[in-house]
C-alpha cells in the first residue's frame, strides 16, 4: 500500500497461505510490523482498535459480526482479538464458502478461548512475525542461507559488514520496523524504551482486562533482561528479584511471565531431546528469552557505548540476537529451534529442525578466539547421535560476530551474523 515498506521474510510465506486457505491469522508482538505487512496484501481492511470506533466495532461485532466482514478480499481484520465475535464469524464464513484468500486477521495476544471463538479455526493458516532480522534490516548481506545448508550446499563464502560497534547498536535498537527506518541513530535507539514503557503500562493488561502493577512488571523485565537466555525457572527469577531488592512472589512472578508470553513479549527457547549413543540424561528445562534483544537493553539502560564495556552482558545479548534471528529464518523454511543441554553439562546453544526431522546445530561465538573450541563441541556433539535412530546433523555452524564466512576443513561452517539469512 505504501512507497516506504521493507520488504519481510513473512511476505512470502503469507501468500503461500493465502493462495490454500480461507483465512490466515498472523500473530506476533506489537509493532513487530503485522499489520504494515498484512495490508500490502490486503484489498480492504478494518481497523478494530482505531479509537474513532473501537466501541462500535465491538458492539457490532457481537450483534451481527457479518457487517464487519464486508469488504474486498483479501480483508484485513486487524488486532481481531479485540472483538472475540469476529472469530466465529470468519471460521462459519470459509466453511460456508471455502474460497482461499479471504480474510486476513492479525493479533497482538493470544485471545481468550472461551465459548465456541474458534469454531471453523481448522480452515485458519496461522503465521508467526517477529521484529526484524538482521537481513530484512539489510545489516546482513545474506551472503549464507540457511535453507542452502540444510541443502548441504557447499562453495558458500561472504563478509560481514558489522564491526563489534555496529553489532552492539542493532542489539540496542532492536528489529522494530520503525527504529530499522529511523535515520538518526540516536532517535533509533530510543524506540525500545517508548516501546517497553507501553508493553508495561498498557499492553500487558489491556488483553485480558487484569490490571497489573508497572513497577512491578519493570522489576521482573529487568530480572529476565539479567538472566537472558539462562533456564526459564521462577524460582531463579524470584531470587535474582530478592537480591536486587525487588521482592517478587512465585505466584506474581508466574502471573506475569504468563502475562508476558501472551502478548509475544517473552519467548522461551524449549530443550532437544535427541537419541544419544551414551547414555546420559538431557536436560527439559527451556531458556528465556525475551522477543527482542532491544527490550533487555531499554530494561536495564544499557545503550550500545554501555554493551561494549560489558563483554559478559554484551554475549548475552549476541545470543538473544543469534535467537531472534534463527527463529526468523527457521521458521521461513519451515522449521523450529531449541537448545541442548545434559547432565554433563555439554550444551549447544541452537539446535534447528525441520518438519521432516533435518537439523543443524549451531554455536554462538561472538569473537574468534572461541571458534575452534566452539567447532570441536559441535563435532563431538554431533557423534554423539544415535544415527540408527534418528538422522545425523545437516550441518554444523558456528555463528559469530566476526568478518568472514567459510567452511573449515573440518566441515562446520564459520559464519558471521551479519551473512545468515533465511
Amino acid at each position: 500500500m505504501g512507497d516506504t515498506y521493507l520488504p519481510r521474510i513473512s511476505d512470502v510465506k503469507l501468500q503461500s497461505a493465502l493462495n490454500s486457505s480461507g483465512a490466515v491469522l498472523i500473530t506476533g508482538p506489537k509493532r513487530c510490523g503485522k499489520t504494515r505487512t498484512a495490508e500490502e496484501a490486503s484489498k480492504s481492511a478494518l481497523y478494530v482498535q482505531d479509537p474513532n470506533h473501537r466501541d462500535e466495532y465491538r458492539l457490532t461485532a457481537e450483534i451481527k459480526p457479518s457487517k464487519l466482514l464486508e469488504g474486498e478480499a483479501p480483508r484485513l481484520l486487524d488486532e481481531a482479538q479485540d472483538a472475540p465475535a469476529l472469530w466465529n464469524a470468519v471460521g462459519k464464513t470459509i466453511e460456508n464458502k471455502p474460497r482461499p484468500g479471504q480474510f486476513i486477521l492479525t493479533c497482538s495476544a493470544l485471545p481468550s478461548q472461551t465459548g465456541d471463538m474458534f469454531a471453523g479455526t481448522e480452515r485458519i493458516s496461522r503465521i508467526a512475525m517477529r521484529t526484524m532480522s538482521l537481513y530484512e534490516s539489510c545489516d546482513s548481506t545474506g551472503a549464507v542461507s540457511l535453507k542452502c545448508l540444510f541443502e548441504g550446499k557447499t562453495g558458500m563464502s561472504g563478509k560481514s559488514y558489522l564491526t563489534t560497534g555496529q553489532l552492539a547498536c542493532v542489539a540496542a535498537r532492536g528489529g522494530w520496523p520503525e527504529a530499522v527506518v529511523e535515520e538518526h541513530q540516536k532517535n533509533a535507539l530510543k524506540i525500545p524504551y517508548k516501546y517497553l514503557d507501553a508493553i508495561v503500562h498498557i499492553d500487558i493488561s489491556e488483553t485480558d482486562g487484569v490490571a497489573r502493577d508497572p513497577d512491578r512488571v519493570y522489576s521482573l523485565t529487568r530480572s529476565i533482561s539479567r538472566n537472558l537466555s539462562d533456564p526459564a525457572e521462577t524460582a531463579a527469577l524470584v531470587r535474582d528479584l530478592q537480591s536486587n531488592g525487588e521482592p517478587l512472589s512465585n505466584k506474581t512472578v508466574d502471573d506475569y511471565i504468563s502475562a508476558l508470553k501472551n502478548i509475544f513479549i517473552v519467548e522461551d527457547l524449549p530443550a532437544w531431546r535427541p537419541f544419544l549413543r551414551s547414555k546420559r540424561a538431557v536436560r527439559t528445562t527451556a531458556k528465556r528469552y525475551l522477543t527482542d534483544p532491544s527490550l533487555a537493553a531499554a530494561a536495564l539502560n544499557m545503550d550500545a557505548r554501555k554493551l561494549q564495556n560489558d563483554s559478559k552482558y554484551f554475549t548475552r545479548m549476541f545470543k538473544s540476537l543469534c535467537v531472534r534471528d534463527l527463529r526468523i529464518y527457521s521458521d521461513a523454511v519451515g522449521g523450529n529451534v531449541y537448545h541442548y543441554r545434559d547432565q554433563l553439562n555439554v550444551e549447544i546453544d541452537a539446535i534447528t529442525q525441520l518438519k521432516d526431522g533435518s537439523w543443524g546445530a549451531v554455536a554462538f561465538s561472538m569473537g574468534a578466539g572461541e571458534i575452534k573450541k566452539a567447532a570441536d563441541n559441535l563435532l563431538k556433539f554431533s557423534d554423539n547421535i544415535d544415527t540408527r535412530k534418528m538422522p545425523g546433523s545437516s550441518f554444523l555452524m558456528v555463528l559469530t560476530g566476526t568478518e568472514y564466512a567459510f567452511q573449515m576443513k573440518n566441515g562446520v561452517w564459520v559464519v558471521p551474523l551479519g551473512c545468515l539469512r533465511d
